[in-house]
């Protein structure tokens, strides 16, 4: 037998290896797709369809690709440099353990952590009942009628409170009233919300200047409970001083206390807000969590947000599905209240979860465990001359330390524990789910004098009561539905968890098309680092020498988003898109402002552009005008030209997507940057479409002047069922003095301050992206854009008989997605987008992007990421449905009874009884092809939406409704 002559070693080495295990189009398939498109080369694809004045001249200065097993040592040895040390400080950021069964089985789960946003409420049917746990969790714990589905922080929750409440309430007045006991990051991004909407924000202490403000007028007040510095304050008087002057008010509660606290439900709040992340997400330098905000019945229909709420399916039986305002900042525009379209899902799932684990027994026991070694803290402390300065603590004490504050710090540092220097002469000590013994004595060894006796832990724990008043002690029960008190074994829990993943579909099981949205791979070897200790257990106010390997991811990760964009700086710290671009529009406001020209406030916006931009703009304070577009879907430059002049003297930016929400790239995109430049304005480029663009062109190179990225789109943080999501704030050179700061976080010195509550947002997830990009390497990023402009255009080929692409460039050609017609067949055949979306559903395929940006379409995404033969099977499902039509077309089946008006299809619909309809059973079922084994079954009917908000319920359906 003759052996094979041996390779070079080079050959056998492939740093590129990821690329192709990202990439899901392979050589032989690529000639095959450009055939069909009718291009030689993807070269020559690609530059007959972005425009060659915006193409990139110099290759992006970003690391060579490398292995998946070199990247993730690369990280570790970074991840090191982080201190792991004993975290006391607080501060609304608190130790916890994550169960091991929802670890594994969801944080760790792609069927988990892959999901979109559940707009399609019959895919979604797991997620959302885990929502509507977690808001009837909120609801118990607080002691509200109404909470939604979990906000981006507690900073930013309280900020979307306060304009909650001045919308809500009958006082006129400007001014919000914030207890000087706040967490101080909650203050700060209270403040840089308001600046811009002219609220005027006054800040007071507990006693006397507390009681002379709330004397005045004012339209809410917020209040910390506990406080930040651990005492109890009893706000049953203020809510009646605060409802006797028309206002409402605001408090920020933690959770894990109310099961021991009255509830403020139970007191007069008219809204809660905080944080679930001691619910078992890890600290992770401050996010992702899941705030939340609940509310009073009357507020419901202005609460921001998303909600869950609870309806019926054709079959009659309860089904659950997005309620109310869900998508209100696409519909109300310029008009909304916010422009919040993330939520923090997989988060929130996680801490719902956690409630439903421990039951409600477990979680208070986890909470007496806590307030009981708050209470021994301060015996020892006390005996050792250090009497703390409250009363009431429930897991916070404060110590008045003067001169020596820095001392003690310092001395808790060398022995490997962080406390919290407060104002200078104050030290904090925070406890939580994690403090054991030991940790108690350690921070007794801190105050302990030389040749002192330590405190005996167990003289104090007989008899030893937490130090909550006894008027402000709950009493009223919580998490009473048969969900909480279930499944507490772990074989209980990994089944209902499993349950509940199999209703839905995710990336797990098949290609997500949604125009926009950018499903793309989610690569395991990305999501290996986040559950590492040396990133998940980090403290974000920790000392920065603790934090040297987040410091060098920071820069790393920027230099690299900075070459991708071509712009000169970037803040990672907006937890959000809609946060990225309200940083971008406050950093434009500011610069105007620096330059003596705060008149400027005019926002010119095309009519086509995705519903945050205006609502970001109202939210600065900007006026929105409305520009044109043409009737190929582009910017109408002479309509934009004549606003530009119409508006000039008070141009403040235009905001514009690239390529364009309708899938195409501009041609006249650098003439329309010049226009604005013109007459003083900045130019925003939203970065949704940025999977068009990295190593193509970059807008700060064609003369965009602002940006926002989606990380949980273009740089694979995946969407977790509707978040967490990372929305850096991209600026040129003259605009980086006005990135967001940080105060709280010692980013000082800036003109905007800060919109998130860490000063690195949702800072856990961000080795997700870095890695992609050190494994991807420049020409590897490059590839993958440029496959997904390939596959695009595949699919709009292959369809193009089928269903027209609506807006495309004058040699037929889209970018990275395009818009389906289905506008036409409807008078035909009675059928609308919303039917073909729900029969995808019988097929196995989440629908694409429905009826946006135009009424009647789909907005098809495949992204550099699947495979042929998934876009093979995806465009078989497209001309299989297509074939359905046309038979109600030619009259085979009635306009009301055929295949897609009933559509998805149970199981259970189409196995019992008799079968009423005009097709087959086998019809109804949709099995194409050889894969019968893939087929998916959808857990309801299709929903009826009419009857869920006509007949609100967003709490977990009792078990009667099932009976």
């Amino acid at each position: 037998m003759l052996m094979q002559s041996a390779r070079p070693l080079g050959e056998l080495e492939n740093p590129c290896e990821f690329v192709a295990r990202h990439i899901g189009i392979e050589a032989t398939d690529e000639k095959l797709m450009l055939d069909v498109i009718g291009e030689s080369s993807r070269r020559a694809l690609i530059d007959s369809i972005v425009p060659r004045s915006i193409a990139r001249k110099n290759a992006m200065n970003i690391p060579a690709a490398t292995t998946e097993a070199a990247a993730l040592a690369e990280l570790k040895a970074m991840a090191a440099k982080n201190q792991l040390f004993k975290s006391f400080i607080g501060q609304g950021y608190h130790g916890t353990h994550t169960p091991g069964v929802i670890l594994r089985n969801i944080l760790e789960n792609p069927a988990w952590y892959t999901a979109y946003t559940p707009y399609q409420a019959e895919i979604s049917q797991g997620r959302m009942e885990a929502l509507v746990n977690f808001q009837t969790m909120v609801c118990d714990l607080t002691g509200m009628p109404i909470a939604n589905a979990s906000m981006l922080d507690e900073a930013t929750a309280a900020a979307e409170a306060m304009t909650l409440a001045k919308r809500s309430v009958k006082s006129k007045s400007n001014i919000f009233v914030v207890a000087g006991d706040c967490h101080p990051q909650t203050i700060e991004v209270v403040q840089t919300r308001a600046k811009p909407l002219g609220i005027e924000i006054r800040l007071a202490n507990s006693g006397p200047e507390w009681d002379e403000l709330l004397k005045g007028d004012y339209f809410g007040v917020l209040a910390q409970y506990p406080c930040t510095s651990g005492r109890i304050d009893d706000l049953r008087a203020d809510a009646d001083k605060v409802h006797a002057k028309q206002a409402a008010l605001v408090v920020a509660a933690d959770l894990l206390a109310l099961t021991l606290l009255v509830p403020p439900g139970e007191f007069g709040a008219d809204i809660v807000v905080g944080t679930t992340q001691r619910f078992g997400m890890p600290m992770g330098a401050g996010g992702p969590h899941a705030a939340y905000m609940a509310c009073k019945d009357e507020l419901k229909r202005s609460l921001p947000g998303r909600l869950v709420g609870v309806s019926v399916d054709s079959h009659g039986n309860p089904a659950y599905r997005l309620a109310l305002q869900t998508r209100e900042q696409h519909i109300r525009r310029e008009k909304a209240t916010s422009n919040i379209c993330t939520a923090q899902v997989l988060p929130a799932v996680i801490a719902s979860m956690y409630a439903v684990y421990h039951g409600p027994q477990g979680l208070k026991r986890i909470a007496q465990r806590v307030a009981s070694y708050t209470a021994i803290l301060a015996r020892g402390l006390e005996q050792l001359g250090h009497k703390p300065r409250q009363d009431s603590a429930f897991d916070t004490l404060s110590l008045h330390t003067g001169d020596q504050t820095e001392s003690f710090a310092a001395r808790a540092r060398s022995m490997r524990a962080n406390l919290r220097v407060y104002y200078r002469e104050y030290i904090l000590i925070s406890l939580d789910e994690t403090t054991t013994r030991d940790d108690i004595e350690l921070v007794w060894k801190v105050f302990m004098g030389e040749g002192g006796a330590l405190p005996s832990f167990d003289a104090f724990e007989k008899g030893i009561e937490p130090m909550i008043p006894t008027q402000l002690r709950r009493t009223s029960a919580f998490l009473t539905h048969p969900v909480f008190n279930t499944h507490h074994s772990e074989t209980g829990m990994l089944r209902y968890i499993r349950a509940l993943s199999d209703k839905d579909l995710a990336l797990d099981r098949s290609m997500i098309p949604l125009g926009s949205c950018t499903m793309k791979l989610n690569a395991t070897s990305e999501m290996i680092p986040i559950t590492w200790p040396e990133f998940a257990n980090i403290h974000p106010f920790a000392p920065r020498d603790q934090q040297q390997g987040y410091a060098e991811l920071d820069e790393q990760l920027r230099a690299w988003l900075c070459q991708a964009t071509g712009y000169a700086g970037i803040s990672l710290q907006p937890n959000a898109g809609s946060q990225g671009e309200y940083a971008g529009l406050l950093a434009i406001k500011a610069f105007h402002e620096s330059k003596g020209q705060g008149h400027r406030n005019v926002c010119l916006i095309p009519s086509s552009a995705h519903g945050t931009n205006p609502a970001s703009a109202q939210m600065v304070g900007m006026q929105v005008v409305v520009t044109a577009c043409d009737d190929n879907g582009n910017v109408d430059l002479a309509d934009l030209q004549a606003k530009c002049e119409q508006h000039s003297d008070k141009l403040a930016c235009v905001m514009i997507t690239y390529p364009s929400t309708h899938g195409v790239f501009e041609m006249q995109v650098k003439e329309l940057c010049a226009l604005v430049h013109k007459h003083g304005g900045r130019v925003y480029v939203d970065g949704a479409n940025m999977n068009a663009l990295v190593g193509v062109a970059a807008p700060g190179e064609f003369g965009g002047d602002v940006s926002h990225l989606n990380l949980h789109k273009t740089f694979c943080i995946p969407h977790g069922g509707g978040g967490p999501g990372v929305g850096p704030v991209c600026v040129v050179e003259d605009l980086v003095p006005f990135l967001p700061g940080h105060e709280a976080g010692g980013i000082t010195g800036r003109a905007v301050g800060a919109i998130s509550a860490a000063p690195l947002g949702n800072a856990a997830v961000l080795p997700i992206s870095w890695m992609y990009c050190r494994m991807m390497g420049p020409e590897g990023l490059t590839q993958a854009t440029e496959v997904a402009i390939l596959s695009a255009n595949y699919i709009s080929a292959r369809l193009k008989d089928h269903y027209p692409t609506l807006y495309a460039s004058a040699n037929g050609h889209v970018a990275h997605e395009c818009i389906l017609d289905l506008r036409p067949m409807k008078e035909a055949s009675g059928v609308s987008a919303e039917d073909v979306a729900k029969r995808l559903i019988d097929y196995g395929f989440h629908a694409p992007t429905l009826s946006f940006p135009v009424a009647g379409t789909l907005m098809v995404e495949p992204t550099e990421s699947e495979t042929l033969d998934e876009l093979d099977r995806f465009i078989g499902a497209m001309i299989a449905i297509r074939e359905e039509i046309r038979r109600i077309e030619r009259g085979e089946w009635p306009q009301d009874d055929n295949p897609l008006k009933h559509a998805p299809h149970t199981a259970a619909s189409l196995i019992k009884g008799e079968w009423p309809h005009a097709y087959s059973r086998e019809v109804g079922a949709a099995v194409l092809g050889e894969k019968r084994h893939a087929k998916y079954w959808p857990p309801v009917g299709r929903v009826d939406n009419v009857y869920g908000d006509r007949n609100l319920f967003c709490a977990c359906v009792p078990m009667s409704a099932y009976e």
